[in-house]
C-alpha cells in the first residue's frame, strides 16, 4: 500500500497564514458543552508552536539564527496541525515544524495517534493479480519509485519515528503520546545530513511537547496501542 497520498499532503503543508477553527455550538448541544468546546479550541490555537524550538537551537543546527517565525493552524481530518515556519537569513536553510494535536472541540474525531496507525501501520495489502509480461518493466519502475518513498524507521526518537522523502525533499515524523511532530529541514545537503539535523531539532522539540496542556493523554502512550509493531521492530 502506497503512503504517498496522505504523506504528500503533509509534506506540502508549509502554510503561511492561520486557518481559523470553528468552535460554534453544535446542533442540540448543551450551552455548557458548547462553551467548553470553544474554550478548548481557543486554548489549542493559543499554543505557541514556534516556542518548541529556540533561535539558538536552530543556529546550532543550521548555522544561522532565526530571523522570523510564522505560526499557523490548520484543521486536518479531525485533529489540528499547529505549524511554524522558521525563516533564516538563507531561505534554503529555513525549517518547517508542525505538531499534529488532538482537537478538543472534536473528541470523537480522528486523533493524531489513529492517523499515525493508519499511515505507518496499514493493513497488509491484498495480493494483486499478476501483470502481463509486457507491463513487467513498467511495474518494476513503479515498485522501485514507491520503495524509495517508503517511510524509513528512525531509532531513538519518541515512541516511533520515520523519515519520509527522497534525495531532494523529505520530512521527519515523530510520534509522542497523542501527538506527532513533522520537521522538514532545508539546506540542500545530502539526505543523511538532513536526517541528522532533523533528529537534533526533534530531540529539542520533544522535551517541550510533553509539557503542552492540550496533550493530557500524551503522558500515557500505552492508552492506545499502534497495532502494528514499533519502528524499532521493523
Amino acid at each position: 500500500m502506497s503512503h504517498r497520498p496522505t504523506i504528500s499532503l503533509l509534506l506540502c503543508a508549509l502554510l503561511y497564514s492561520a486557518v481559523p477553527l470553528s468552535g460554534g455550538k453544535a446542533p442540540g448541544g448543551s450551552p455548557q458543552k458548547s462553551a467548553r468546546a470553544v474554550k478548548d479550541t481557543r486554548s489549542a490555537k493559543k499554543i505557541d508552536v514556534c516556542a518548541l524550538l529556540t533561535s539558538a537551537e536552530m543556529e546550532a543546527v543550521q548555522g544561522e539564527p532565526v530571523k522570523e517565525t510564522k505560526p499557523s493552524v490548520q484543521p486536518s481530518g479531525g485533529f489540528v496541525m499547529l505549524q511554524c515556519f522558521y525563516r533564516t537569513t538563507t531561505s534554503a536553510k529555513s525549517v518547517s515544524l508542525a505538531l499534529g494535536a488532538p482537537d478538543p472541540a472534536k473528541p470523537s474525531a480522528l486523533t493524531p495517534r489513529e492517523f499515525w496507525r493508519k499511515q505507518f501501520h496499514p493493513p497488509e495489502p491484498v495480493e494483486e493479480e499478476k501483470h502481463v509480461a509486457g507491463k513487467a518493466t513498467k511495474k518494476a519502475e513503479v515498485d522501485r519509485e514507491e520503495e524509495l518513498r517508503k517511510p524509513r524507521p528512525i531509532d531513538g526518537l519518541g515512541e516511533e519515528a520515520y523519515w519520509v522523502g527522497n534525495r531532494i525533499t523529505g520530512a521527519l515524523y515523530v510520534l509522542q503520546g497523542d501527538a506527532f511532530l513533522r520537521i522538514s529541514i532545508g539546506g540542500g545537503e545530502d539526505e543523511s545530513v538532513r536526517i541528522k539535523k532533523a533528529k537534533a531539532l526533534a530531540e529539542k522539540a520533544l522535551k517541550r511537547v510533553d509539557a503542552l496542556p492540550i496533550l493530557p493523554a500524551g503522558r500515557n502512550p500505552a492508552s492506545a496501542g499502534l497495532g502494528g509493531g514499533s519502528a524499532r521492530e521493523q
